[in-house]
């Protein structure tokens, strides 16, 4: 009987994934049809992207360190962040889009096609252009690493990329919630964005800069410390502010699944107690 329950969720699993990949890759053809208007979104993207790290260089035009942090290194909680965000937001961003859908009733075509629902949601509208922030905050991680006085162990490189992918998976984890939240809440995009972009603009900085409490809070409520804080604590050689055991600097991908199986079951619930537009 385990068997074929693992079985039947292999093969869901292996369904949406296609489906989201025949829904995403449609999406892509669509935009490829006006090649200059994608092309000009993608730089305005890369552009618009970099006005944040712009910030950070006229801050550090005043001093040498914030909160601690050389400017490669806060470069560095710059990159691993926006990279991170970049990519979740790439893959399943349109999730935020479900309130609209639950307010104007669209949503309820969604259940009747036989495609799992969340693969329609995550890749519905899929933006390619959104590959101008992850480049972006890509080449900002790239200079860092020329600049940055890092041991470079076989841990720590291989930390680097841990710590994207369990930073994507985080965010990732946010935007379901938030989803799962607007069936409750048709109107609460804004407070999954203040959680998510908010929480990426947190990140960008070094934990040093902020109240203790808050940095409490980055850790044990909404993992955002688990983005790039910590991996980035043990990278750069630095202490932790809340003086955690070391441990938790290699906590990220428990972080990570503990967040997506909230973010699954929150998903679950909200769907099976959805109830229509009611009109």
């Amino acid at each position: 009987m385990a068997e074929d329950l693992r079985a039947v969720e292999g093969s869901r699993l292996a369904d949406g994934v296609r489906a989201y990949l025949i829904i995403a890759w449609m999406w892509v053809r669509s935009t490829m049809a006006y090649r200059a208007s994608f092309i000009m979104l993608t730089i305005g993207q890369f552009l618009g992207s970099g006005l944040d790290f712009a910030a950070i260089m006229l801050m550090f035009a005043h001093t040498p360190h914030l909160g601690g942090f050389s400017l490669g290194e806060v470069a560095f909680l710059y990159g691993t962040s926006g990279v991170a965000l970049g990519l979740a937001d790439l893959l399943i961003g349109n999730t935020d889009k479900l309130g609209q859908r639950v307010r104007d009733g669209s949503f309820d075509t969604l259940l009747v096609r036989p495609v799992p629902v969340f693969a329609q949601v995550a890749a519905d509208r899929f933006a390619l252009r959104r590959v101008g922030r992850i480049s972006q905050t890509a080449v900002v991680l790239g200079w860092s690493f020329t600049v940055i006085e890092v041991d470079w162990t076989v841990g720590r490189v291989l930390m680097v990329p841990l710590m994207i992918l369990s930073g994507t998976a985080i965010f990732g984890s946010l935007f379901v919630l938030g989803a799962a939240f607007q069936f409750w809440a048709s109107d609460a995009a804004e407070v999954q964005n203040a959680f998510i972009y908010g929480g990426n603009t947190l990140t960008q900085f070094p934990p040093t800069v902020f109240a203790k409490d808050l940095v409490r809070g980055a850790t044990f409520l909404v993992p955002l410390a688990f983005v790039n804080w910590m991996p980035a604590l043990y990278i750069l050689g630095r202490p932790d502010p809340l003086a955690l055991p070391r441990l938790m600097d290699f906590a990220s991908p428990v972080a990570a699944a503990l967040s997506c199986a909230v973010a699954a079951l929150a998903w679950r619930a909200g769907l099976r107690g959805y109830r229509s537009t009611g009109s």
